[in-house]
């Protein structure tokens, strides 16, 4: 009885040591595939704070906490099984894909630009200005622009781990996307309450600190509307270089080779800053043929619409457009108090 009791011991042991080196492996490639998807994951924290410009400052989290929440069921529920059955079965289609959204980025990022240059923009006031309804229209544009960029990070940490079994990938899946949507939208949630911390900061004794809390309440409005510029610019970069990595993929080697050949001459001729110059190169090249492609993609909206519905039509403000709720021109006073 003792010797069974034992032997059942010693089987438990050694489970438990299987157990505790697989959740080292699953933190180790989670690790791997989340720094490969660093890149993506800064473009998503720079996008997400200009859907809540010009929100007074109660709605500010639970618009965070929607998006987050939606970010989430992106990863999961949608992201997660089509990758992992794609990668299983139909591999070749993953690149497609992703260019489709890396389409629709840039036309996102080109329609804003348009918006500005043509001054169609001031007419928007925040969402949440709007009503409930408009609100919910704003949230579900943020969650469609969080879908494309949540599969780029999805698919990058996927290929990270293509070499593990079917269920390693899905585990170490599932953890990177907790992680990253918990660090993305922390990070945007800090960022969008910061003039609330310089107000307390503001009411404190010690008079550095209470300067520092009025130079952050000031500052904010203006980080808050760069942000929202950022967010676009994001957009495109990202929207471009989806587009010229999955040309090269899937054989038009020529756009993405312009673009590497100029990075590594600016990376080799300018010395210590060759890594900072190099990848600003390749910045501005994706960002360009982003606003290409985004560009050519609103032009042939604007002309279906015109075609449908008359030459008064513009392509902005579409129901259900993550640009619904743009940023009015003069920030919220919420935000500079």
């Amino acid at each position: 009885m003792a010797g069974g009791l034992a032997a059942l011991l010693d089987d438990v042991a050694a489970i438990a040591k299987i157990a505790a080196a697989s959740v080292d492996d699953i933190g180790a490639a989670a690790g791997r595939a989340s720094a490969k998807a660093v890149g993506v994951v800064v473009d998503d924290a720079a996008v997400t704070p200009r859907f809540v410009h010009g929100a007074k400052p109660n709605r500010e989290l639970p618009i965070i906490r929607k998006i987050a929440i939606g970010s989430i069921r992106n990863k999961l529920l949608i992201i997660l099984p089509a990758a992992l059955l794609l990668s299983e079965f139909l591999p070749w289609l993953l690149t497609p894909i992703l260019m489709l959204g890396g389409t629709y980025l840039a036309y996102e990022g080109a329609e804003k630009i348009w918006e500005r240059l043509a001054h169609h923009e001031t007419t928007h006031r925040p969402a949440v200005e709007q009503g409930p309804e408009a609100e919910k229209v704003m949230i579900s544009g943020a969650i469609r622009t969080d879908l494309v960029l949540s599969a780029e990070i999805m698919v990058i940490s996927l290929n990270e781990v293509a070499a593990e079994t079917f269920w390693m990938r899905a585990v170490v899946l599932v953890v990177v996307a907790f992680a990253i949507t918990a660090l993305v939208y922390g990070v945007v949630a800090l960022i969008v309450k910061m003039d609330d911390v310089g107000l307390r900061l503001a009411q404190r004794e010690n008079q550095a600190v209470a300067r520092l809390g009025v130079g952050l309440v000031r500052a904010m409005p203006a980080v808050l509307a760069a942000l929202a510029t950022v967010g676009i610019a994001a957009m495109l970069w990202v929207g471009g270089h989806i587009l010229l990595v999955g040309a090269d993929e899937l054989g038009w080697h020529a756009p993405y080779e312009l673009v590497h050949h100029t990075e590594e001459w600016v990376l080799h001729a300018t010395g210590a800053l060759g890594g900072f110059l190099g990848w600003l190169t390749n910045t501005i090249g994706s960002a360009i043929a982003g606003v290409v492609v985004g560009a050519v993609v609103v032009a042939v909206v604007t002309g279906i619409g015109r075609l449908r519905h008359g030459p008064g039509h513009t392509p902005q403000a579409s129901a259900g457009s993550a640009g619904s709720a743009d940023p009015p021109e003069e920030p919220s006073p919420s935000n500079g108090s």
